[in-house]
């Protein structure tokens, strides 16, 4: 519709720049005042200018040089008439051009114009947007100057720093992370940073909580800017803490059971013992015999004492493998590359659920990975397997590398083996935790070295588990 309405409007100025320079053309030769009227061809040119091209407005300008030579009074000679028609032929097409130029450029300020309107517009869209994702965003986004003055916050800042809203405009940051106060402006003489820490923070009413920062530095016209966006991350210190506490407490259970096993075997032995020498007369009127006799028989109580886990201390759970392996492939693929050891997973779809808990899990299987790392360092070829596969009833795991394999497996899970690493309990509290949650964790003698986790699907819910 728009270039319709161009077409019509330069047809129109056509007609009219025609309509005039015929115009012209019949004054000058209908009015006889021995007077030339060419000079008014000049406005028809300009007409003529603003529509056409320049090679035209050539043709346009010698026909009306043409017309005002023919019907001009005078009479035409070689001597004056060549450096006349010269003349206003240059006038005609430099009155033209410049209209064309002039025209050409309008359209081209004008359509810079509606760019510069278009980039204003989506330039304000833009920061609209991102104004609105700031304000919506569920992690705090702060900027700072140089000096540490904050310069812009959004809500979850403010309701993360205890704060009405617009209160933290102007504020120091250093009141309330102080770490960020002290990185040092990008004003040309240090480094731009663009990395993550974790920090401490302080909120309004002086509470203090840990805080997950992500920052970086830069310059503005107006000098060095900070821009952070952080989160607490107090609940999840607090989670990992009591779960280590847990994983210690479960830990140290199952390795008093096992020293009050090996005391208990000692306790029976020496009662055995103290049975038989009680059968001496002399012996057994001696009051250190006696007391020595109550000495063992507490340390047997003692160490019969049942230490068996809360109902609480694990809650069993369906754990769906494929993330739980994704996440121990995370943990264990960086050191095991650095350790330039080759890891195949071998995973078939379709594998159900099992019966677990998720944490004790994960550091059975990261366990079982740490003691292959270590058989394969002095090994040529290191190469180590995980593998899943159901085999009747029960969902295996199986960790199995290219080390020597082991040389007394009847002396595995036992506590306190002679040279094994720390207090060799790795292998025992691994298999422990495995029959926590009524799997079982066996080794399977063959090339290498290969431990099987056997776990008990999700769907049989056994009726032991309760």
């Amino acid at each position: 519709m728009r270039s319709f309405s161009l077409r019509v409007s330069r047809t129109r100025l056509l007609i009219g720049a025609g309509v005039m320079i015929a115009i012209v053309a019949v004054i000058d030769w209908r009015v006889d005042l021995n007077v030339s009227f060419g000079f008014l061809y000049l406005f028809p040119m300009l007409t003529v200018g603003y529509c056409l091209a320049p090679w035209q407005i050539v043709l346009v300008a010698g026909l009306c040089t043409l017309f005002a030579e023919w019907f001009a009074p005078f009479t035409w000679q070689f001597a004056d008439g060549i450096p006349r028609d010269i003349f206003m032929f240059a006038s005609f097409f430099g009155t033209g051009l410049f209209a064309c130029e002039s025209a050409k450029n309008r359209r081209l300020a004008s359509q810079h114009v509606e760019e510069i309107e278009q980039e204003v517009e989506l330039r304000r869209e833009a920061e609209q947007q991102l104004k609105v994702l700031i304000e919506s965003s569920p992690a705090a986004i702060v900027t700072a100057d140089a000096a540490g003055k904050i310069l812009m916050a959004n809500m979850a800042a403010h309701r993360l720093l205890g704060l009405e809203p617009a209160a933290l405009m102007g504020a120091s940051i250093n009141s309330f992370l102080p770490s960020l106060g002290s990185v040092p402006p990008a004003d040309g003489s240090t480094p731009t940073f663009r990395t993550a820490m974790q920090c401490p923070g302080r909120r309004w009413d002086g509470e203090v909580f840990l805080a997950d920062v992500w920052f970086s530095t830069y310059k503005t016209r107006s000098g060095a800017r900070l821009a952070a966006m952080l989160i607490d991350s107090s609940d999840d210190l607090r989670d990992r803490e009591e779960f280590s506490l847990q994983q210690v407490l479960a830990g140290s259970r199952l390795a008093v059971g096992a020293v009050s096993h090996e005391i208990r075997n000692v306790c029976g032995a020496i009662s055995v013992v103290y049975a038989n020498l009680s059968r001496n007369a002399v012996l057994a009127q001696s009051e250190d015999f006696r007391a020595l006799g109550t000495l063992v028989e507490g340390l047997g109580k003692i160490a019969n004492l049942e230490l068996r886990q809360s109902a609480g201390s694990q809650e069993l759970t369906g754990v769906d493998l494929y993330p739980l392996l994704e996440e121990l492939r995370i943990v264990t693929e960086p050191p095991l590359r650095e350790s330039y050891v080759s890891m195949r997973w071998d995973l078939p779809e379709g594998l159900p659920r099992v019966w677990a808990d998720r944490h004790s899990l994960l550091q059975v299987l990261l366990n079982l990975v740490k003691n292959s790392q270590r058989a394969l360092e002095d090994q040529k070829v290191k190469q180590l397997t995980v593998s899943a596969s159901v085999e009747g009833n029960r969902v295996v795991l199986r960790v199995r590398d290219s080390g020597n394999g082991i040389a007394k497996p009847e002396e595995l899970f036992q506590p306190f083996q002679p040279g094994a690493e720390a207090t060799g309990l790795g292998l025992y509290l691994s298999r422990a935790f495995a029959r926590s949650f009524k799997g079982d964790l066996r080794y399977e003698p063959g090339p290498g070295c290969c431990f099987a986790l056997d776990l008990t699907p999700f769907a049989e819910e056994p009726s032991d588990l309760q």
